[in-house]
């Protein structure tokens, strides 16, 4: 089921940019505190340390008892699978996706994260009956190269380039000059950072050119944010790598720079507070969903940018987070699924949950 023409896009409100007062804007987080938490503004010596808590290796905790102790408080949804679908009675259900981790593995060499056709099919299916989005950091034109499916509705780079599988029937419009909104047969566009792009290629290029020599580096380029991968260089070289960082980023220090880290990932992002929880709340928006009660929001991502969307659910009262992890992590989703391989159980159980229980048409009336 693609998402109806009747509900025509509408912007929220545009995107503030960060003071260009601060120097560098990153999100401050511990091993296991959501990215959510709040930006704080460093100076250049205080940004090179903080960037320090960046590189590490990621945590796998293997402690069964740990683990079973967590799923107490973040149940197997596969589990609770009908104690979900039971709070959806009577409402529109709205499957939210994070690809990297979720969709596909984690994998040494980001170009090569295929999803399997089995997982390509469930969530075609899934698509075919729930509205359904995914939003990843990568590029918009990347993602949707390795999904390759038309039903959907994508955000990329962070929810900075969102796009539709159907054309809306407004003319588009524009948000202080700033953000672009436009529509076409390519669906919707939404680019709430466009203006920061010219900045966002120079600091690809720079980054490219800097880290070059570093064994194992690789800077991807994800439109409205840059990502500098390090699961590929030995340890003993992520000091060097660190400095060419930020011999690159001092340079932009007047513009409110934002950092997050992702799963052995630097990500830099535009100075606008726009991140995945924003994108999904455009989405509803976008939906005509934004301000009502039947609607259930189920979000299902692996990593720290995610928690920003498994916040809103959380703060509106409404939806349900699944995060995908095989060890316990500090969250705001409600529940979890250990890997991909259990998403694509979870969404191919929704696509058949959805054919036998709700009719044509309709919205759910029975479990």
């Amino acid at each position: 089921m693609a998402f109806g023409s009747e509900c025509n896009p509408v912007l929220t409100d545009p995107p503030v940019a960060v003071s260009n007062s601060s120097i560098f804007s990153c999100s401050s987080s511990s091993p296991y505190t959501p990215s959510s938490a709040s930006v704080v503004s460093l100076s250049p010596i205080d940004f090179q340390q903080h960037m320090n808590e960046f590189f590490r290796v990621p945590q796998i905790i293997k402690d069964t008892h740990a683990y079973s102790e967590w799923t107490v408080h973040h149940p197997s949804a596969l589990d609770r699978f009908r104690e979900i679908m039971s709070k959806s009675e009577g409402k529109q259900i709205v499957v939210f996706l994070d690809y990297d981790g979720t969709l596909s593995p984690i994998v040494d060499n980001p170009d090569k994260a295929y999803m399997t056709s089995q997982m390509r099919d469930a969530v075609k299916t899934v698509a075919k009956r729930f509205p359904t989005a995914i939003i990843s950091g990568r590029c918009l034109e990347k993602v949707v190269k390795f999904v390759k499916l038309e039903e959907l509705y994508y955000a990329g780079s962070h929810g900075m380039d969102i796009k539709g599988p159907e054309p809306p029937s407004s003319k588009g419009s524009k948000a202080n000059g700033k953000a672009t909104y436009r529509t076409g047969n390519n669906g919707i566009l939404y680019q709430p950072a466009s203006e920061f792009l010219p900045m966002m290629d120079k600091i690809f290029a720079s980054l490219v050119e800097k880290t070059k020599r570093i064994i194992g580096a690789i800077v991807e380029n994800n439109k409205f944010c840059v990502s500098v991968h390090y699961r590929n260089v030995e340890q003993k070289n992520w000091a060097a790598l660190k400095e060419q960082i930020f011999s690159v980023l001092k340079e932009y220090q007047h513009h409110g720079i934002r950092l997050t880290e992702g799963k052995m990932v630097i990500e830099i992002r535009p100075p606008i507070k726009w991140d995945k929880g924003k994108a999904l709340e455009f989405l509803l928006q976008s939906l005509g969903l934004a301000n009502c009660n039947d609607v259930l929001p189920l979000y299902i991502g692996d990593d720290r940018t995610d928690e920003d969307a498994f916040k809103v659910l959380r703060d509106r009262g409404q939806g349900f987070g699944i995060l995908v992890s095989e060890s316990p992590k500090e969250t705001s989703a409600n529940y979890s699924l250990r890997k991909p391989t259990e998403v694509m159980k979870f969404l191919q159980r929704l696509g058949q949950w959805k054919q036998h229980n709700m009719p044509k048409g309709g919205r759910l009336s029975k479990v």
